[in-house]
């Protein structure tokens, strides 16, 4: 799950990055309106925690600016400024949650998880396929109740697909669930991890579609 972190505190900023991460995100992070508005406009993020004070304006210019583009990824702000007033104005142009400095980089964490069930329509924590469960907030997988050790990116592939099972997911669109900015991805990679969970999971889990991508097996 890909997260865009809009925070000019240099050590929140790096806090975060390195929290999301620890809890299974890959988080790119940016300090301006900016910057914020070329990345919103440039890739496909799952959630954004945007700062609403940010050197070179405010962060509710950039959700309206989001939303004005018709853009409805989840946002949930952060900021020092915990006033009622400001929790009404920023939730009225689109934001879908508010938390206040100082934080839990854990219960930000769980918000944003939140925020991306909300959004895929879903009300339960844990996804399920067949036979298979997959625990986002304690990146932990089970096949008929036995636990499956993944790593991180077997799992960020395995909740790509689980995320919408239904639907074909390409090559690229895979990628960008499992990579950041500055992160070089191998030719041959996607492939790799598919390998891998049909090991671990059996060979019939995720499906290829010849020349389109990927999805979770269809005999359930």
């Amino acid at each position: 799950m890909r997260v865009l972190v809009v925070e000019d505190d240099e050590i929140l900023k790096d806090g975060l990055q390195v929290g999301l991460a620890l809890n299974g995100f890959i988080a790119d992070a940016v300090t301006t309106c900016v910057d914020a508005d070329a990345a919103l406009a440039a890739n496909p993020y799952d959630v954004v925690v945007l700062d609403l004070m940010l050197p070179d304006g405010s962060g509710l210019t950039v959700l309206k600016a989001l939303r004005q583009r018709r853009n409805h990824v989840p946002v949930l702000l952060l900021t020092a400024r915990d006033s009622v007033a400001d929790r009404i104005n920023g939730l009225d142009l689109g934001a879908d949650d508010y938390l206040g400095k100082p934080f839990d980089l854990d219960e930000v964490a769980a918000r944003l998880r939140a925020l991306v069930r909300r959004a895929a329509g879903r009300s339960a924590s844990v996804l399920e396929w067949a036979d298979i469960t997959l625990d986002p907030a304690r990146l932990h997988v089970e096949k008929g109740g036995l636990e499956v050790r993944l790593s991180r990116r077997e799992f960020s592939v395995l909740r790509a697909l689980m995320d919408r099972p239904g639907t074909v997911l390409s090559k690229s669109q895979i990628e960008e669930k499992l990579y950041g900015w500055q992160e070089e991805i191998e030719s041959n990679v996607i492939e790799v991890h598919v390998h891998n969970l049909r090991n671990k999971l059996g060979q019939g889990v995720i499906e290829t579609v010849r020349g389109v991508g990927y999805r979770m097996g269809l005999s359930r």
